[in-house]
């Protein structure tokens, strides 16, 4: 068996097939672990979902925050943006099955002695308390009424994870850290302006995994979301948002065995370059 970790495909369905046929993928023998992102932006979510949900155990898929936005707004808890590319999916005959298939996907994963996440981890989190957490939001997210927590899912507010935080706060601090991170202090205070890349940071915050007393610094760690930041594959590191929607490649790293291969293919750009929220 080999274990290949994906980046965000943002609902490149055709760069996703052509990566799987690049190393040659059978769902008998291998396994995945997308990284989120798995929809919007791109032209095809509805097919990746489809491709993704027929994979059954073979694809282990996170959510990001793009999924998490395709999930509020088929609930009625937010609008379309103008940049969205949802509409397909949401208008499917299968949509309903599909996004409740999405609705189950977890937050973050420990496989091959790796900590997975879409976005990132705040530097008092090990691994046991991020698994931990990000349980806790898919336990709200499962909720068979779960309208409610996406209307309350959104906001920069708390900016700092504290052990006695209740409720939304709670929740909306687990989310923001695993599915849209990117710099915070070394007291774990995150910043959500800055989109560019690692050497963009405003003045007194780090890339989050830069901060050097973070409880994972021993941990190998493999995360997507960060497009500006490009590919980094070292030992205990790896980022595979290559910005495939925006033109860039769709990448995928083998990492059974403690072995790595990288795979890669080019993506038809499917968006003008700019930020990617």
């Amino acid at each position: 068996m080999s274990l290949y970790l994906i980046g965000d495909v943002q609902g490149c369905d055709a760069a996703l097939g052509r990566l799987l046929d690049e190393f040659n993928f059978s769902p008998s023998r291998d396994q995945l672990v997308l990284l989120g992102d798995l929809v919007n932006r791109g032209p095809d979510s509805l097919k990746v979902l489809r491709r993704l949900q027929a994979l059954g155990t073979a694809a282990q898929c996170l959510l990001g925050n793009h999924d998490l936005h395709a999930l509020a707004v088929a609930a009625g808890a937010r609008p379309l943006h103008k940049n969205d590319t949802l509409d397909e999916l949401l208008a499917a005959p299968d949509a309903e099955p599909l996004l409740e298939w999405l609705r189950w996907r977890d937050l973050a994963v420990y496989r091959e002695g790796i900590l997975m996440v879409h976005a990132g981890v705040l530097p008092s989190w090990g691994t046991q308390l991020t698994i931990e957490l990000a349980t806790q939001v898919s336990t709200a997210i499962r909720q068979n009424d779960s309208r409610d927590f996406f209307e309350h899912m959104y906001g920069n507010e708390p900016a700092e994870w504290h052990q006695n935080l209740k409720g939304t706060e709670r929740l909306r601090v687990i989310i923001n850290a695993l599915t849209r991170l990117r710099f915070c202090t070394v007291q774990g205070k995150m910043e959500f302006a800055s989109k560019e890349g690692a050497g963009s940071a405003p003045e007194g915050y780090l890339p989050w995994f830069e901060i050097p007393s973070r409880a994972t610094a021993n941990t190998p760690m493999a995360f997507g979301h960060w497009s500006t930041l490009g590919l980094i594959n070292r030992p205990n590191l790896i980022a595979l948002d290559t910005g495939c929607v925006w033109g860039g490649c769709l990448s995928a790293v083998r990492v059974d065995g403690g072995r790595r291969e990288l795979v890669q293919v080019a993506c038809e750009q499917a968006q003008k370059p700019g930020r990617q929220a």
